[in-house]
Formats: C-alpha cells, sequence, structure tokens
C-alpha cells in the first residue's frame, strides 16, 4: 500500500514514545506538515494553556482587589472586613506576590524542557490551589501578624510563576511567522485573568450582603482543579523541547537576553505593577474605594486587550519600532499622572492610568515578538541549517522565562516604590517622575540596540 506524504506527516507527528501525549517529531515551519496537521494541534495546546495561564494570573493578583476591604479608610477606621491596614502594608502585600511570581519563573521555565509543556501544566494548575485556600482562611482573621499574613500572600506568586513556563511551551509549537500573533494570544488570555478577578471578587465577597473576604480565594479553586485536569487530558508534550536546559543557560551568553529583559520590566514588569497597585492607589491617594473596585479591572482589561495587537502589528511594522513607541507613550501617560496628582483631579489621573495599560499591552506584545525574531537572525548568522535553527528556538524558549522573569520584577517594585514615596513625601509624585524617566531612558536603549542604522538587528527588521 502506498503512503501519501501527508500520510506519513500524520504519523509521524502523532509519534509518542513516551506516553500517548508526547509528540516525537514536530516541524512547523514545514509547510505541509503545518497546514494539514501541526495547526489543529498546535490551536488545542493554545486553547488550554491560555485557560491554565488565565487561571493562574487571577490567583496571582487576588490580593490587589482584596486589600482594597482590608485597608484602613482616610480617618485610620477599620474596614468592613476588620482590618485596618495602612496603605504601605496594602502595597506590601500586593507586591511580595508579584516579587515571589518572577522569582519562580525561572525554575518554571526550566520545567518545561524536563518534565514537558503538557505535564508540568497539569501540575502548576494544581498548585495554586494552595494560595487560594491559604487566602481563604487568613482573611478570616483580622487580628493575623501582618508577617504571616505577608508569607500567606507570597503563595499567590505560584501563579505568575505560569506565564514562563506557558510562553516558553507554546513558543515551540507555532511557525516563526505566526508567533507573535500566538504568544500574543497566549498571554493576553493570561493578563485578562488579572481583570477577571478584579471586576469578579469584588461581586463574590459581597454576594447575599455583608463582606466575605473569604469567597475570594474559595471561587478560584475549582476553576483550578478543572485547568489541571484539562491540561492533563487536552495538551501535549513536544519531544523538540527535550529534557535538557543546556539551551536556557546558553541564552544567557547573549547580551540581547538581558537588553530585552530590561526593556521587558517597562512594559511586562509596569503592566503587572500597575495592576497590583492602581485599586490600591485609588483608595490611599484619592480615597475612593468605591471607583477601586468598581472600575479598576478596566486597566488590566484593556492591557491585556492590546497585547496580541501589539504582537500583530510586530509581525507587520517590526517589534522595535511599536516597542519604541510605546515607551513613548508609556512617557506620556506617567507625566499625565503626576500633573492629576498634582491638580488632585481624579478623572485625569484614572484616564492616564488607561493610557498607562494600553502601551504596556502594546509593549508586551512587542517585546515578545523582538525575541523570537533576534534569536531566528542569530541562527541564520550561524549559519542557518536545520539544527541550528532549532538550537536557536530552544535558546529562544528559555531566553522567554529568564526575561520575563527578570521584567515580572517589576511588578515587585512599582507597588513599593509608590509606597515608598509615599511614607517618605506623602505622595506618589517622586515615583511617578522617576517611571517618566525610567520609559525615556529605555526608549533611548531600544533605538541603540535595534533601530539604529547600520546595526544588524535593524537590517533585519526586529
Amino acid at each position: 500500500m502506498t503512503v501519501t506524504g501527508t500520510e506519513q506527516i500524520t504519523r509521524t507527528a502523532r509519534q509518542r514514545p513516551r506516553g500517548t501525549h508526547w509528540i516525537d517529531d514536530w516541524r512547523p515551519e514545514d509547510p505541509e506538515f503545518w497546514g494539514t496537521v501541526g495547526k489543529p494541534i498546535a490551536r488545542r495546546n493554545l486553547i488550554w494553556s491560555i485557560f491554565a495561564e488565565h487561571i493562574g494570573f487571577s490567583v496571582w493578583l487576588l490580593w490587589s482587589i482584596v486589600v482594597v476591604q482590608m485597608t484602613a479608610g482616610a480617618d485610620g477606621s477599620a474596614a468592613a472586613s476588620g482590618f485596618a491596614l495602612s496603605a504601605t502594608q496594602a502595597l506590601w502585600l500586593v507586591a511580595v506576590p508579584s516579587g515571589v511570581g518572577a522569582f519562580l519563573r525561572l525554575p518554571y521555565t526550566f520545567a518545561v524542557p524536563v518534565f514537558g509543556g503538557r505535564n508540568w501544566t497539569t501540575v502548576s494548575a494544581l498548585l495554586l490551589v494552595i494560595p487560594c485556600l491559604l487566602m481563604a482562611w487568613a482573611v478570616t482573621q483580622p487580628d493575623i501578624p501582618f508577617a504571616l499574613l505577608l508569607l500567606i500572600a507570597a503563595t499567590a506568586g505560584f501563579g505568575g510563576g505560569n506565564f514562563a513556563s506557558s510562553m516558553a511551551n507554546i513558543s515551540f509549537f507555532y511557525p516563526e511567522k505566526e508567533k507573535g500573533w500566538a504568544l500574543g494570544l497566549n498571554a493576553a488570555g493570561g493578563n485578562i485573568g488579572v481583570a477577571v478577578a478584579q471586576k469578579v471578587v469584588p461581586i463574590v465577597i459581597v454576594a447575599g450582603g455583608g463582606v466575605a473576604l473569604s469567597r475570594a480565594g474559595l471561587f478560584y479553586v475549582p476553576f483550578a482543579v478543572a485547568a489541571a485536569v484539562c491540561a492533563y487530558l487536552f495538551m501535549n508534550n513536544l519531544s523538540e523541547a527535550k529534557a535538557d536546559v543546556k539551551p536556557v543557560w546558553q541564552s544567557l551568553r547573549h547580551a540581547d537576553t538581558w537588553v530585552m529583559s530590561f526593556l521587558y520590566i517597562g512594559t511586562f514588569g509596569s503592566f503587572i505593577g500597575y495592576s497590583a497597585a492602581f485599586p490600591t492607589l485609588l483608595k490611599t491617594v484619592f480615597d475612593r474605594g468605591d471607583i477601586a473596585l468598581a472600575y479598576a479591572f478596566l486597566g488590566a482589561l484593556i492591557g491585556s486587550i492590546a497585547r496580541p495587537f501589539g504582537g500583530w502589528l510586530s509581525d507587520r511594522i517590526g517589534g522595535a519600532r511599536i516597542t519604541a513607541v510605546a515607551f513613548i507613550a508609556l512617557a506620556v501617560g506617567a507625566a499625565a499622572g503626576l500633573w492629576s496628582v498634582q491638580a488632585k483631579n481624579m478623572p485625569m489621573f484614572f484616564v492616564s492610568f488607561m493610557l498607562l495599560f494600553i502601551a504596556t499591552g502594546v509593549g508586551n506584545g512587542s517585546t515578545y515578538r523582538m525575541i523570537s525574531k533576534i534569536f531566528k537572525v542569530k541562527g541564520e548568522d550561524a549559519g542557518g541549517g536545520p539544527e541550528t535553527m532549532v538550537e536557536m528556538r530552544r535558546q529562544a524558549a528559555g531566553a522567554l522565562g529568564i526575561i520575563s522573569s527578570v521584567g515580572a520584577f517589576g511588578g515587585f517594585v512599582v507597588p513599593l516604590a509608590y509606597a515608598w514615596s509615599k511614607s517618605q513625601f506623602g505622595n506618589i509624585e517622586p515615583a511617578l517622575r522617576f517611571y517618566v524617566a525610567l520609559f525615556i531612558v529605555m526608549l533611548a536603549v531600544t533605538w541603540y540596540c535595534y533601530m539604529r542604522k547600520g546595526t544588524r538587528m535593524a537590517q533585519a527588521g526586529v
């Protein structure tokens, strides 16, 4: 019996020597393979990866909205929950999960090549049950020592680690020409979990009257379990993402890995930091807890929606150009926020943060698109052979994890910068001035490294 080319591709793609969920041969750059077999498999893995990452982000930022109901009023009175946290304490509670999540992104990146993308997605989703149950208990104890409360909040960082493993895993499934859009969708689906949590949780905790903060944690337990079950049943492991952490270490030798880490602090670090701090800032700067609970979710929502469009635009115009535009918008947004605080203009403050969120979303998509393009160029310069390009894809996946980890530390620094500014100067103006200057520096770095005429990356259209 004659075997057609398509049948051979299908048979090869479905070889799973280490269990029914392993794929041994994966060639997304082969048009026939991609069109007949690869694309449906990649799409299925992307869908369930998005779901798991969405729940991870929701759990990661749960404290950002819960602390609004735990922060003391302008007169120092306790909140309806019985807690009376200061502005500094509240900002610490939203900063620490971000810092832990950033740190966990390093081991989570290594977990994909060691355990397999599908296997690790299952485990990482189950780990989310821990911070949910701990939160459900802690928020019912108004007299709990703040150090213990901070330790419990830190466990929400499990949700932050999911991003690195998810992005590294999905990067293997798609061909170079579609990575910007695919990674943008994967990231946006996760990022939007912040907005969903900030919108849904205020409704859940007051359902039926009164304030029951424990429901915030309990609400996400069944979703975390569902994400684990779906990953186990419907996702795949790729043998190309083999059990070899060497490419991750090799990615550290490239200067571009560290340059992009710095730029990602300005895009994703700002997104997660502003998402965590924005509700608390509305409560502590303008004493508008009602606005924080009802509308703070809009920032994370529009930032998440903007992310895939940043990747899509980068596929067509160039990642460096879109990143540069994002940093210009970030500087303008921070300057507008500074003016609004000085003028005590809450509507303008809200609008300026919406601009900041849009710019971070677009910049998140464009910087991630730049990473895969940079390593493709490096592979071409090294000879461009099939083995070389596969090796560079592995290094790019490792770099994605490293960069996402370093960038996420911005989510830890941003709330603490606001806490420091408010405690030392009584307002957040110094922090906003710093951000304006930082975004201008990042714009200059983007131009110098990737847009300056005559450089290899500029010629390649990075």
